[in-house]
């Protein structure tokens, strides 16, 4: 199956490429960048494709069976629809869009065209999260009442000035950029339980004063301070949904120095701490005494069993659980959180 990956910076290179090399069931075809540079370095690299800077030309090869949208969120939804009416499989990288509108129209897209269109929630296809979602199916939990969410760091925000920093490139900060991973895992453990009220509020606050901003490091690139920062670099919110109540605390950068990145699903027979990236801790009661453990097992690279499932589901028709009919949930749930921190209101759904 010949593929194309389009846009060729981190995650690309990190995640997509390798395992669309490591797959024996495609070959890519074209890297596409709009800086030439770094498409030309992709071939040079992995010694494959096509280096080309306009993707309209990948979109007009009919040998081009799928796509990868490895780009900034602000033309997610511009090249995603576009693949899309060029009969193309398409795997966008999260977010979906930087706005629930823009997601809106990437399914209707999907609808009418129907070809694949999967987003880049990879935490669908992790080990751990999927061993979580088992146990909650299998009812080891009892009824999940409460998931509380948290994603924080200390002073920790991504190229300040930069794509990431800026909303009419990105949509949002630390909500859209981290959180979009975290709440998605909640829902899909707990079943894409329908949202019915949001409320919630994002803060802009630490890195605004760019110049004064103080940090030990700062991935995606240094600081552009003749740049943007007009983002939020925390969100708290309350989620109703049809299922349990979910608390969000989420920073990029806060003043504790201490990173605290897990979920806890909290049952009334057990609760799970997910550490994010990594394993998990049940808690839970054993002939009449507390007991915690641990499991072990392998870990595969999830990037990898997301790309293998796409590249399969193209092949089978299976309709994967990262397929935009199931994850626009999350689209939808970020932008009512971000409305509700506008309106200082809360959003209801229902």
């Amino acid at each position: 199956m010949k593929v194309a990956v389009i846009g060729c910076g981190t995650i690309a290179n990190a995640a997509h490429i390798p395992a669309y090399m490591n797959n024996p069931q495609a070959e890519i075809a074209y890297f596409c960048d709009i800086l030439p540079e770094r498409a030309q370095a992709a071939v040079e690299k992995y010694g494959c494709g096509v280096a080309v800077t306009d993707y309209h030309q990948v979109l007009a090869d009919p040998e081009v069976e799928a796509v990868s949208v490895c780009t900034p969120n602000n033309v997610h939804s511009v090249i995603a629809i576009d693949a899309l009416k060029a009969g193309k499989n398409v795997l966008c990288e999260k977010p979906a869009a930087r706005v629930y509108s823009e997601a809106l129209k990437m399914q209707q897209a999907q609808h009418e065209s129907g070809k694949v269109l999967n987003i880049g929630v990879v935490n669908r296809f992790n080990d751990s999260v999927n061993r979580i979602k088992e146990y909650i199916d299998q009812g080891k939990l009892g009824n999940i009442h409460h998931v509380y969410v948290s994603f924080r760091a200390h002073r920790s925000i991504p190229g300040l000035g930069g794509a990431f920093t800026t909303k009419e490139i990105a949509g949002g900060g630390a909500l859209i950029d981290w959180g979009v991973h975290y709440l998605d895992i909640v829902m899909y453990c707990c079943g894409d339980p329908k949202v019915k009220t949001v409320s919630g509020e994002t803060f802009c606050t630490l890195g605004k004063d760019m110049k004064n901003y103080v940090y030990t490091d700062m991935w995606a690139g240094p600081p552009k301070y003749d740049g943007v920062y007009d983002v939020d670099d925390s969100v708290t919110a309350l989620i109703r949904t049809a299922g349990p109540v979910i608390t969000v605390n989420g920073a990029w950068a806060q003043n504790i120095g201490e990173a605290e990145q897990y979920i806890d699903f909290m049952g009334d027979k057990a609760g799970i701490r997910l550490h994010y990236g990594s394993d998990f801790t049940v808690y839970t009661t054993e002939n009449g005494a507390l007991t915690a453990y641990t499991p072990k097992f392998n870990r595969r690279d999830h990037f990898q069993t997301e790309i293998d499932a796409f590249v399969e589901c193209i092949q089978t028709g299976k309709k994967l659980p990262s397929h935009i009919d199931t994850v626009i949930v999350t689209a939808e749930m970020m932008q009512a959180i971000y409305d509700s921190a506008e309106q200082h209101r809360e959003i209801v759904l229902e």
